[in-house]
């Protein structure tokens, strides 16, 4: 028995305005790292409130003109409706079980108490708690300038999923991205920096002097801005594969590797990541298969040569996915070979997707200067167009993405900041 409805914009009188219960509408996405924690918890809920309150999901991705017309900016919102209409305060961002536990028996009681927002201010805003915003943390807050780093996910960013990195100068030849990141996290906030994370940005005005950055609860102003906000993976542009994130299409073989014991599997690409992560998901499918569009990798010799000695990876050159199949779970996939267009279907228990990755910048659209792929471009010293507003890392319009020219991004950005703020 399902406690909770699967709602959208055309059932959502019947569902929402008309019910005679009170409503918890819950807008999630499936790339926002918050809603996956969440979406258990609301599950909990609607069994426990089941019969006092009418629990409704609604995926904001899929459900556009719904969320624009009723104003949710944020990919994980919690609204609440009384007698058809929203009642009380929205819940969103990073929502603990207790808080929403409240928010469910105030307004069931009927009782909606006032929310105040903080305001926060500083000399450093950084946007995005992955290497270049660290980076530019541990400068920033060692020049004894008032630190804030906010990240929509935890403090990390992309490096923190990545099993191991073997390039890192100064390390023991492999070190966990996890371990790597959570060092650079101690190090910023051992100088003074603060670390909001789990928080969305909402709203910004970064061209008057002091910059505002509004997010679920918080009104950060600050001096000077770094944006740092990375790049998510590129969504696999294959019929179907939308449906099936999270039930057989996986961006991050760290996080789900290990759901794949003695499974064959498929890993779509032919960079670094691509590459590495095929090798570490031998530590728990039996089987392999690497799908590349082209008969060469574009990954390093040396990831490739292990790729090619590991006997549990065969690869399949010149293929493309373009269609997925399966009931509730994935099926296969239909392949095309780019040579002969010949199409075949293989069974498989699961993809793993690496085939490049797109900068988050669709807030700062018509504000910073982006390039024709919408990465931001700076000068040599992390400018953007913008006075006081600086960019580093893998938002930046470059040709070489790693951790250690995010670091390098990093530095300068919060080396720069300071000379900014000081008139230098």
């Amino acid at each position: 028995m399902s406690y909770y409805i699967d709602s959208n914009i055309d059932k959502f009188d019947e569902d929402v305005i008309r019910s005679e219960l009170p409503v918890l509408l819950y807008f999630y996405s499936e790339d926002c790292p918050q809603c996956l924690t969440f979406t258990a918890i609301f599950e909990r809920m609607a069994e426990k409130y089941y019969g006092f309150m009418k629990f409704i999901k609604i995926n904001r991705e899929k459900d556009r003109k719904l969320a624009e017309k009723l104003k949710v900016k944020s990919n994980l919102t919690v609204m609440f409706y009384q007698n058809g209409k929203e009642f009380c305060s929205r819940l969103t961002g990073y929502v603990t079980s207790p808080e929403l536990k409240r928010g469910i028996e105030n307004v069931i009681e009927g009782y909606c108490p006032v929310k105040s927002r903080e305001k926060a201010h500083a000399d450093v805003l950084i946007l995005g708690a992955g290497p270049a915003g660290f980076s530019a943390a541990i400068y920033a807050a060692r020049s004894k300038l008032a630190t804030i780093v906010i990240d929509e996910g935890m403090p990390g960013g992309q490096a923190a999923t990545t099993f191991h990195v073997a390039n890192y100068p100064g390390t023991n030849g492999v070190v966990r991205g996890y371990d790597l990141m959570e060092n650079m996290k101690r190090q910023a906030e051992s100088f003074g920096t603060r670390i909001d994370d789990l928080t969305e940005i909402i709203e910004t005005n970064l061209i008057d002097d002091i910059k505002y950055v509004g997010t679920e609860s918080v009104d950060y102003y600050a001096k000077t801005v770094i944006i740092a906000t990375g790049a998510t993976p590129r969504k696999l542009p294959a019929y179907g594969a939308e449906d099936f994130i999270g039930r057989g299409i996986h961006y991050c073989a760290t996080c789900d590797g290990a759901l794949y014991q003695e499974a064959d599997i498929l890993v779509v690409g032919g960079g670094n990541s691509a590459v590495e992560e095929a090798v570490f998901l031998t530590k728990f499918a039996k089987h392999v298969t690497v799908v590349h569009l082209f008969d060469h990798f574009q990954a390093a010799k040396g990831e490739q040569l292990e790729l090619f000695k590991n006997p549990s990876i065969d690869v399949l050159w010149n293929k493309e996915v373009i269609e997925v199949f399966g009931e509730a779970f994935l099926d296969g996939v239909v392949l095309k070979d780019n040579i002969t267009n010949k199409r075949s279907k293989i069974k498989t228990d699961g993809v793993f997707v690496y085939i490049g990755m797109e900068p988050k910048t669709k807030i700062f659209e018509n504000i910073i200067e982006l390039d024709e792929n919408r990465y931001i471009k700076v000068n040599s010293g992390m400018s953007t167009n913008i006075k006081g507003v600086y960019a580093a890392g893998d938002v930046v319009s470059k040709k070489i993405r790693q951790i250690a020219t995010a670091v390098g991004d990093g530095t300068i950005a919060g080396i720069m900041v300071e000379k900014y703020i000081n008139g230098i």
